[in-house]
């Protein structure tokens, strides 16, 4: 199996994390030849670090989402789901590719799940699988179904790699099936690269390295250097290809107009590549990949636009929901080494719209918006919130902890022989103060980092003020704590904003929301259709899983005036609705200044933005609603200007 070199958008999403990761070495084809001397035998270390799994638990709404997605189709999937329940990899015989890679994704997303939520019957699962999985490697070192080496590739042992290195119950056991299985992958790259796709095979790599080399750190290193090296040999260099120039730079066509070119998928190749290299080019390097992903293919919602394969801006193109799901890690990851604001600042707007926005309420079904629904997604989402919630605290250069992405969690971790927990009582995003309560064996510092949107911020230490926030160079606020027992407050303030997109479009924002018009709905639902719109045996299917058409006969061809805005409420936010993503659940709504303009219909969805719109009837106070809780979505809006609208009508 060789290395294809056309390749959608999940690739650039592995790219990113590629490039801080792995040696930049040259091309020879012999070991003598390509063992390159390095400087350094120390991988490069993050600013922030991970903790442990299942240290970081989730509190509030967030809890409430995990708990539905463990009760939907993330913890249920194992049960009945042809792809997972009767995959080759448990000895079945059901796959929707010839990758193998649907239960890998499933055990990827519920490692981290059963462990954030602590739940018994997720990790019963978990441990079952792994049991088949280990319990039938191959005498060669082989981890998966496939015999033969036509048939052998490296790409559907990614996600597997990533779950049992997530896992420390059986960590003995999970090391030493992996060293067999580095090895074979080793003498696989030697023998021209055989099953080769060079994604985020590096970061297990990595984690057996640093933590559990045993006698094989040359040979681990040499295997991450023969996967760059491999990747150059058959043309997907991510170096040569984030580059401005190179990179393609398309932020608005019309639908009619195509670009196969757009073959990418990686925002995690610069990464992997600095990481033993230690060339600060690679770094500086993989900062530009994600400021180009983001300026010219980046939706409003967050994900990155691509029906598969990249694309423009067009509020018409779509994005599968994998890539929301895949995105949100990248970013933290990405995060930790580069501590960059605005990336901490990408990841929670993917993370409350575009990521939300694709699964329904009861999290038994999802969206792929443009596209059918694809499989990958249904085993790939579970990951989503289960990896947010477990980097949302981090620990820091200097011995404390960061709480970085501010959705409601605690934490309970030792930082050297100090066992610290944090509690944060929160409704963000749905509200902007965060209540921490912290309890210490030893002094220690803490960190809360500030988004970029957030206008001024305060804080309080048991009910005092302590004044305004004072940031680090990263974005983050720092409080010295005494052991014992402590009380901090923040408060974020902002107002709504405004992105401007092409052709006098633009959209609007709420500290980390993106806003969309609330369309009223009929929903039907009906027995669920397969993928490939063929039929689903019933056995792999439940008494909860639907297909949900939704319509609506609401007006929704307005333009808005940005300039004529309120900040509305649709009701307490002391307690939030469960489900929060339902429609009308989230508490904070804006009222729009907006007016009804002609603007056709194509393909059963609307056309392109009109160029010049045009007013039709008098302006009225528009309803906007958080995206992710309306799944009819119209957020990327003309603009007018318009006569002062009464927006507490």
């Amino acid at each position: 199996m060789q290395m294809i070199a056309s390749i959608s958008v999940r690739s650039a999403l592995a790219a990113v994390l590629a490039l801080l990761s792995t040696n930049a070495v040259a091309r020879p084809q012999t070991r003598q030849q390509h063992v390159k001397a390095r400087d350094s035998n120390e991988l490069v270390q993050p600013v922030y670090q991970a903790l442990p799994l299942g240290s970081v638990k989730p509190q509030g709404w967030l809890k409430e989402q995990l708990e539905l997605s463990a009760n939907g189709l993330a913890g249920n999937l194992f049960n009945f789901y042809r792809f997972v329940k009767d995959s080759q990899w448990l000895g079945g015989n059901s796959e929707y590719s010839d990758l193998h890679e649907s239960a890998g994704y499933w055990f990827n997303g519920l490692v981290p799940l059963s462990f954030g939520l602590d739940d018994a019957r997720l990790k019963s699962q978990v441990k079952t699988f792994m049991d088949y999985v280990l319990g039938h490697q191959q005498d060669d070192g082989w981890i998966g179904p496939e015999t033969t080496p036509q048939t052998r590739g490296l790409w559907g042992r990614c996600y597997i790699m990533l779950g049992l290195m997530a896992d420390s119950s059986e960590t003995d056991r999970i090391v030493d099936a992996m060293h067999r299985y580095i090895e074979l992958v080793h003498s696989m790259l030697q023998n021209n690269f055989t099953g080769l796709i060079a994604k985020p095979v590096h970061i297990p790599l990595q984690w057996l390295y640093e933590n559990h080399p045993k006698n094989n750190s040359d040979l681990i290193w040499e295997t991450m250097e023969l996967m760059i090296q491999g990747s150059t040999t058959f043309g997907v260099d991510w170096r040569n290809f984030f580059v401005e120039g190179t990179f393609p730079e398309v932020v608005y066509a019309p639908r009619s107009q195509s670009y196969p070119w757009l073959w990418t998928h990686g925002v995690n190749l610069a990464e992997a590549i600095y990481r033993t290299s230690h060339d600060e080019a690679l770094k500086t390097q993989t900062r530009t990949a994600i400021d180009l992903v983001q300026k010219y293919h980046t939706s409003l919602a967050g994900t990155i636009i691509g029906d598969e394969a990249m694309t423009d801006n067009n509020p018409s193109r779509g994005a599968e929901l994998c890539t929301s799901t895949e995105l949100m890690f990248s970013l933290a990851w990405i995060y930790q080494y580069l501590a960059d604001n605005d990336i901490a600042d990408w990841a929670e707007l993917t993370a409350f719209n575009a990521f939300p926005g694709q699964i329904w309420s009861d999290w038994w079904s999802h969206q792929y918006v443009q596209q059918e629904n694809q499989p990958c997604c249904t085993v790939n989402h579970p990951q989503g919130y289960s990896k947010f919630l477990a980097n949302s605290f981090v620990g820091t250069e200097d011995g404390g902890i960061a709480h970085v992405f501010l959705s409601p969690g605690s934490v309970s971790t030792h930082l050297g022989n100090n066992e610290v927990t944090i509690s944060v009582d929160t409704n963000y995003p749905f509200g902007m103060d965060l209540s921490y309560s912290i309890s210490a064996d030893d002094d220690f510092k803490f960190y809360v980092r500030i988004p970029g949107w957030a206008n001024s911020s305060s804080t309080a230490r048991g009910g005092d003020s302590d004044g305004d926030v004072f940031l680090t160079n990263t974005g983050l606020h720092q409080f010295h704590v005494p052991k014992g027992q402590s009380a901090i407050s923040i408060s974020l303030q902002t107002e709504p904003r405004i992105i401007e997109r092409a052709n006098n479009t633009a959209a609007v924002y709420y500290g980390p929301l993106l806003y969309s018009l609330a369309l009223e709905s009929n929903e039907t639902t009906r027995d669920p259709v397969a993928y490939n719109m063929g039929y689903i045996d019933p056995a792999s299917t439940t008494a909860q899983t639907h297909d949900h058409v939704v319509e609506t006969t609401d007006l929704w061809n307005i333009a808005i005036d940005p300039s004529q805005i309120k900040v509305a409420s649709s009701g307490t936010t002391s307690k939030l609705a469960d489900p929060i993503w339902a429609f009308g659940a989230p508490p904070l709504e804006l009222r729009v200044a907006a007016t009804e303009i002609e603007w056709p219909i194509l393909f059963d969805t609307p056309a392109d933005p009109p160029l010049d719109p045009q007013a039709k009837g008098k302006p009225f106070a528009a309803r906007f609603v958080p995206f992710a809780s309306a799944k009819v979505h119209m957020a990327h809006l003309p603009k007018l200007e318009l006569e002062t609208v009464d927006l507490d009508a």
